[in-house]
């Protein structure tokens, strides 16, 4: 298979036509092989514009995701940057690119050590994976000026809000109605959260993210 030109077409057929406009963005799409974050047997699949099953209900987001999540971050090269739920590492990748340093969380031992064997490959040395439970993020590092949810998520738990820089994004695809996902920006200002939706999204949701059981009388 002729990957270079699957991911050309991706990038001119799913990315241009759909408000992906970040030149930075459309750069590292352009030129990271997204098939080296699939297994072999996945990779003739990998430029598809749907989410990619990894297993454990895990995902290779589709591309257009990937590119408006990370479009609304609005990433500068000075950010310091946490993904949760990095799954393969390829959203990771990408926010390399633009960041000062990523470090991606990931609760499935062996997608971490998948994640931080391929960014390594692929000499992307700015970025650490680090295996933990996705609830927690990763307070070792905060403040971060952008927080990234690598999947879909019933709500942010606050411990997010308390990680996230003064003048921060977080990025996550949220239901806006119960139903609908909404790709949405939350912005940190002092103690105040805003929250602005950016786009639609139907990404799966992060399993330790589903909405928790209440109970009632």
């Amino acid at each position: 298979m002729d990957f270079a030109a699957a991911r050309y077409k991706m990038v001119q057929n799913q990315l241009r036509t759909n408000r992906v406009t970040d030149p930075l963005i459309i750069a590292a799409m352009t030129e990271l092989p997204r098939e080296r974050f699939l297994p072999e047997n996945l990779r003739g699949v990998a430029y598809v514009d749907e989410d990619i099953a990894l297993g454990g209900g895990r995902f290779l987001l589709e591309p257009l995701a990937c590119a408006l999540l990370l479009q609304a971050a609005a990433i500068d090269a000075d950010d310091v940057v946490l993904e949760v739920g990095c799954g393969s590492g390829y959203l990771t990748a990408i926010a390399a690119r633009a960041a000062s340093a990523v470090v991606a969380v990931e609760s499935d031992e062996a997608l971490a050590a998948q994640a931080s064997a391929t960014l390594a490959d692929l000499d992307l040395n700015t970025a650490t994976v680090i295996t933990a439970p996705l609830r927690g993020g990763w307070p070792a590092q905060a403040p971060y000026d952008v927080i990234l949810f690598g999947g879909a998520v019933a709500e942010v738990p606050e411990p997010f809000f308390e990680q996230l820089a003064e003048g921060g994004r977080l990025v996550a695809v949220v239901p806006d109605d119960g139903i609908v996902g909404r790709g949405t920006l939350f912005l940190r200002c002092g103690d105040t959260v805003s929250r602005r939706p950016m786009f639609d999204s139907a990404i799966p949701m992060l399993p330790e993210f589903t909405p928790q059981p209440v109970f009632r009388f």
